[in-house]
């Protein structure tokens, strides 16, 4: 049922993993959604894993819906502006941000994993900076998105986070950012309250990207998630006509799929982590 028919988003850095997973579950809903990222088409310049832009797109038309890629760097703020502007002038409107632009991970694809889950006086000094770029991105897309999701006269963001915002998880550097991250979206939900646009943080649980199967061995993957399942979980809250009464909230993907009745697209249905 294509409950967000007429609706518009945009998700950050669409061509895999939760971000891919987000943007068919808007697309499947109806959504027309505009995915970001840096690999147009062809492989990935910054990793070795599989996805692009492209092939999200192509992925989403087969759910019946409709994903136009746009080739954007979240670290230059000139091309996010471009985006909105964009979106601005082909569609008139926005409904939805999906904030999942993150850095870090770089060099554990690369299987470089050596003092990352270190203490501070062992992890790399470059950790701070690298994790921190995802949160300056969802800083930067909210700020340029909230005009126009204020003008559509109602909204909602999601910034894509981690229960490593609520207890410790190495590098301490994640976890902080994590926890500005959940920080920034309560923030937005004060600001944005007036103009009736919800602001949200969103926990997944174990979730089957790339990275992970990569590394699948090494996981147990018995309560884990499609990265279609976020995509489902951030298509039912905007699709709900009550979502304001969770903004500025922290939510967890399973517990909405349980609130929400969805199944994930293997028809299981993933429990929230004790």
């Amino acid at each position: 049922m294509q409950t967000l028919a007429g609706k518009v988003a945009v998700v950050t850095r669409a061509s895999r993993g939760i971000g891919k997973g987000v943007a068919l579950g808007l697309a499947e809903a109806g959504a027309t959604v505009y995915i970001t990222g840096r690999t147009l088409d062809g492989p990935s310049p910054t990793v070795p894993l599989a996805g692009s832009l492209a092939e999200t797109a192509a992925e989403a038309g087969g759910l019946g819906g409709t994903a136009i890629p746009v080739r954007c760097d979240h670290r230059d703020d000139l091309e996010v502006a471009a985006l909105f502007e964009r979106v601005r002038g082909e569609q008139g409107r926005l409904d939805i941000l999906v904030n999942n632009v993150w850095g870090g991970y770089e060099r554990m694809h690369r299987g470089e994993f050596a003092g990352w889950d270190g203490p501070v006086w062992v992890a790399p000094l470059s950790a701070w900076d690298e994790v921190f770029m995802g949160v300056r991105a969802h800083y930067i897309a909210s700020a340029l998105a909230a005009p126009l999701l204020i003008e559509t006269g109602a909204g909602l963001i999601a910034n894509i986070s981690f229960v490593a915002g609520q207890r410790y998880t190495a590098p301490a550097a994640y976890g902080i950012s994590k926890a500005a991250t959940d920080r920034l979206a309560a923030d937005l939900a004060h600001e944005l309250r007036p103009h009736n646009v919800a602001a949200v943080s969103l926990y997944p649980g174990l979730v089957r990207t790339e990275g992970v199967m990569k590394y699948a061995d090494y996981f147990d993957l018995s309560n884990s998630q499609s990265p279609q399942f976020i995509g489902r979980a951030v298509a039912a809250l905007a699709a709900d006509p009550a979502v304001m009464e969770k903004s500025g909230r922290i939510l967890v993907a399973a517990e909405l799929g349980l609130e929400y009745d969805f199944p994930d697209i293997d028809g299981q249905r993933p429990l929230p982590d004790a």
